[in-house]
């Protein structure tokens, strides 16, 4: 895996990103920083890069066990720490699945391996959060 980041000059605190896989990315830093408010702060990247990294492995686990989802949104909380390096220190998913039918063992299983065993980005931010997971299913016709 391999991204380029560069700083958009001596105007702001803003960043653009290349990924390896072609796509452009940008960020910005608070005004306080120095920056504009025009783009997600890098941090919060992280963290909704985590939310997407675990709902991608809920809605694959849930297809391949023949589930009828429509839908998953995972919503985040985290709190950071008050001194550098600011990391995580506890952090919320709530998930909101929706589906025909879908058995809440296996949603509860699907979204416990992605925790215990898939998404790296929830691996990582393990080391120094304390993580807590809930969910709830939504029927549809």
């Amino acid at each position: 895996m391999h991204c380029t980041v560069r700083w958009g000059g001596p105007s702001g605190m803003s960043f653009h990103a290349e990924t390896g896989s072609g796509h452009l990315v940008s960020m910005d830093g608070a005004p306080e920083g120095g920056g504009r408010n025009l783009a997600p702060r890098p941090m919060e990247m992280v963290l909704l890069g985590t939310g997407a990294c675990t709902a991608y492995d809920v809605v694959l686990i849930l297809r391949k066990s023949q589930q009828d989802v429509r839908d998953c949104e995972v919503s985040l909380q985290a709190e950071r720490a008050a001194t550098d390096p600011k990391v995580f220190t506890s952090l919320t998913m709530h998930f909101l699945v929706t589906g025909k039918g879908l058995k809440a063992n296996l949603v509860e299983r699907a979204i416990k391996l992605s925790h215990d065993k898939y998404c790296s980005a929830t691996a990582m931010l393990a080391k120094t959060a304390n993580i807590k997971i809930d969910w709830t299913i939504e029927e549809v016709d």
